[in-house]
């Protein structure tokens, strides 16, 4: 049976898992964080591309993390399933804001082990092109733990979030990975050539 949320359009992808920290200003939104506060504490991210899109995520709010003299207010919240929107009713009946009946999606986490170990090896080779030191704990890190800091555009999120299977999210960011690390490894060629190019050169004279 489709559970009905309240819908907070935004022009950002969160995928589950995602620490997610939002400053509120709008009336309609801070009745959301209000009731939701008061009545389950989740609400729906809807992700907003050229439109509403039919796919967004169920978020929890953690804490009102401060509360300023004119209402507004910072949140922080965590993204926690992932859901396909079957109605949307903008307003919600008595409220300001939007809301609608979702159907939360099936996740398969299982993932065959030569395909997380080749994510893994792409994704250590990126932060090591990008000079970046981040320890990766094999237990830790799924499709959606650094999602946000390889590049993908917004669109690309969007896709990756769309798809049901751990695996198939892990082949997708594979794939994005080795474009963009041939990039990165043509630009670190390019500075090593150009690096030799400023040193004196010992040039046997040519035999003619």
């Amino acid at each position: 049976m489709p559970d009905y949320l309240p819908i907070f359009p935004l022009k950002l992808v969160a995928f589950p898992g995602e620490a997610l920290n939002l400053h509120i200003f709008e009336p309609r939104y801070r009745q959301l964080v209000h009731d939701i506060k008061n009545n389950g504490g989740r609400f729906g991210i809807g992700i907003y591309l050229d439109s509403l899109m039919s796919t967004g995520t169920e978020v929890e709010l953690i804490e009102i993390n401060k509360t300023y003299d004119d209402g507004r207010m910072d949140i922080k919240t965590v993204g926690k399933r992932v859901f396909e929107i079957l109605t949307f009713d903008n307003p919600s009946e008595g409220k300001l804001y939007a809301g609608g009946k979702v159907q939360f999606l099936d996740n398969d986490p299982r993932v065959a082990k030569n395909v997380y170990d080749e994510f893994l090896f792409y994704l250590k080779e990126l932060f090591r092109l990008m000079n970046q030191n981040v320890e990766l704990n094999a237990t830790e890190v799924d499709s959606f733990t650094f999602a946000h800091k390889i590049g993908l555009k917004i669109e690309e999120e969007y896709e990756l979030l769309q798809l049901k299977r751990e695996e198939d999210r892990m082949k997708y960011l594979i794939q994005h990975l080795m474009r963009v690390i041939s990039v990165l490894r043509e630009v670190e060629l390019a500075k090593l050539k150009i690096k030799m190019n400023g040193h004196y050169k010992n040039l046997d004279p040519l035999d003619l």
